[in-house]
């Protein structure tokens, strides 16, 4: 996983995003981006926390590029993590200035055969079994074994504690 500077100009997009969809009900355009986004289409996670209790507020992603452009991937995920995730009410106008944006850019997934290919600090993990899918992004405070990833992702998932499943890693670029 590699993070990266401050304010980049993802963030910038996704909070921008966010502010107008959750201020006006209005989604932004690439073109409106306060900084030009550059970089091929990707899956995208982004991720909220409240700046003042550090406690998580949205996490909504692809796991592969599912718009034409980065910008548009970041913008529907941003709006979606504000306002569409399950375990959360939508963001509202009075929390906008506490939000504390992370995106996160997925490379492609690689399928891996063992636990020891994973490093929860540098790998993101996709358990999958059927049609059932769990995710988990690298580098998550109090997740510091392969076993305990793994554990999480099937929980996302819906995938009980035995059984077999595929593995698969993934790197991401972090942006704050």
């Amino acid at each position: 996983m590699r993070m990266c500077k401050q304010n980049h100009p993802l963030v910038q997009l996704a909070r921008a995003a966010i502010e107008a969809y959750v201020r006006d009900g209005r989604r932004v355009s690439p073109e409106e981006a306060p900084a030009p986004i550059t970089g091929a289409p990707a899956g995208v996670f982004v991720t909220l926390h409240s700046r003042s209790t550090g406690d998580l507020r949205g996490c909504i992603g692809t796991i592969g590029p599912t718009e034409p452009t980065l910008a548009q991937e970041v913008i529907n995920n941003a709006i979606s993590s504000a306002t569409r995730d399950w375990r959360f009410y939508p963001v509202s106008p009075a929390e906008l200035d506490d939000l504390e944006i992370e995106v996160s850019v997925l490379y492609p997934p690689e399928p891996i055969s063992s636990l020891a290919e994973l490093n929860p600090k540098e790998y993101g993990v996709i358990v999958q079994r059927g049609g059932q899918r769990g995710l988990l992004l690298p580098d998550i405070e109090g997740v510091d074994t392969a076993e305990a990833q793994v554990r999480i992702a099937r929980q996302k998932a819906g995938i009980g504690p035995h059984g077999a499943v595929r593995l698969y890693r993934f790197r991401v670029e972090k942006y704050t």
